[in-house]
């Protein structure tokens, strides 16, 4: 098991540049089953979440190859399997994304469970509620059996907006029979690259960006090519990682369109970044005091629905708001178990009051030390690698495997910064 030696209090400076949308690059992957024609995916991140829904399309019957660094070819030509192996399905909980597809394209799938990080109940109702409307029958029990006769096109009002609900129904209702109106839908940045794809391969979607889509099915879609997205919450990482290690960070390609919610939340922290061109400059001198609410009241950062800010960077907010001057609460309002890592920062030195699953006050700013933890998940075990990085001392963090499921050659990247951080090796 691969862990990482840390050793902290140094300010990070340089150039980074951040990879590919890990959130898009899974659904585009699923989404090239929809076509028997080759597709080519650029600014592919190189991540064990990737390969493991490679491996899926693989099994599923396609054709794929890394023809660049970053660049995939997929050719679903022949795809025969309706069902996947549960191991595989339960490394990730994309794997839940091949539904949509694969009954548009053979009209059956038996679904494992989907797997993915343990940060609280993660329903599947929203899918098979949207899958049903278009024409699925569903069957559940150890895993869930799908089948259809036929997709057609409805009036789909999703009880929540999931953004892997919302991205099975646009699968499947691209090559649905008719008109297919989706209400209350995902808006994230990873799901508009989803339509834009589509739409390239000759769907037809409109609404992107809004929280209703309107889908024109199609007989079939063609090959093609295309780029996926900078990944935001990996440039709202890169900040915070300025932002604890009194850095100067110019991130490149940095998705500033989707910036706006991500950079006024670091503003409360007084975390400022400037915006210079197509990249995103984060300076050394920091105010780094936490900005009250008019009439001095406490401020919070919570996350919510896009275009709020992320919940994925909940966990890189918490850790900014120990290094930071004053009393702010943070409120992750989607899973529950989630800010359970917190208990892990507090034994590094920080005054956090863990209210209840979702709440945390922060007392800062805090001198964190060195320790030995272990990641829970892809962000908290992000998040606790930036806490290393601004502790005094040398910390091992362990299963460090999870952050690779999401960030590319992180401690190679972050070496480039000047981070002293090393891969080892460990039966510990």
């Amino acid at each position: 098991m691969p862990k990482y030696l840390v050793e902290g209090g140094r300010p990070l400076r340089g150039t980074i540049r951040p990879s590919g949308n890990k959130n898009a690059a899974l659904p585009l992957l699923a989404a090239t089953l929809l076509t028997d024609e080759p597709v080519v995916l650029e600014n592919v991140p190189r991540i064990r979440d990737v390969q493991t829904l490679l491996d899926l399309l693989l099994r599923l019957g396609a054709e794929a190859e890394w023809t660049g660094a970053n660049t995939l070819r997929v050719h679903a030509r022949d795809v025969g399997a309706t069902e996947i192996e549960p191991e595989l399905a339960a490394r990730i909980r994309a794997s839940i994304l091949l539904a949509g597809p694969m009954l548009a394209r053979v009209g059956r799938m038996l679904l494992p469970p989907p797997g993915g990080d343990v940060i609280g109940r993660r329903r599947v109702d929203t899918h098979f509620l949207a899958l049903s409307k278009l024409g699925v029958m569903v069957e559940s029990g150890r895993g869930y059996r799908l089948e259809t006769g036929g997709l057609r096109g409805a009036d789909v009002f999703l009880d929540e907006p999931s953004v892997t609900a919302t991205e099975n129904a646009i699968m499947a209702a691209a090559l649905a029979r008719g008109h297919t109106r989706l209400r209350n839908a995902a808006a994230e940045p990873h799901v508009q690259d989803l339509c834009l794809m589509l739409n390239s391969l000759g769907a037809r979607i409109s609404g992107i960006g809004t929280h209703v889509l309107e889908i024109e099915g199609v007989e079939r879609l063609r090959g093609g090519r295309h780029r996926i997205e900078s990944d935001h919450i990996e440039v709202g990482s890169f900040v915070g990682l300025a932002a604890v290690t009194c850095g100067e960070i110019t991130i490149q390609d940095a998705a500033v369109s989707h910036l706006d919610s991500i950079l006024l939340a670091f503003e409360r922290l007084g975390i400022r970044c400037e915006i210079r061109g197509a990249d995103l400059y984060v300076p050394a001198d920091q105010e780094r005091e936490v900005r009250l609410d008019v009439g001095g009241y406490i401020p919070k950062i919570d996350d919510g629905p896009w275009p709020a800010f992320p919940a994925d960077l909940t966990s890189i907010a918490l850790v900014v708001a120990t290094q930071c001057r004053g009393t702010v609460l943070i409120h992750e309002k989607m899973f529950e178990s989630r800010m359970f890592f917190a208990d892990k920062i507090i034994g590094m030195g920080a005054r956090i009051v863990l209210c209840d699953p979702h709440r945390a006050v922060v007392v800062g700013p805090s001198r964190l030390h060195a320790s030995v933890v272990e990641s829970p998940d892809i962000r908290a075990g992000m998040a606790l690698l930036i806490a290393a990085l601004s502790a005094q001392g040398e910390s091992h963090l362990y299963n460090v495997g999870q952050i690779e499921r999401g960030y590319e050659r992180i401690d190679e990247r972050l070496r480039g910064l000047g981070a002293r951080i090393e891969r080892e090796d460990s039966r510990d």
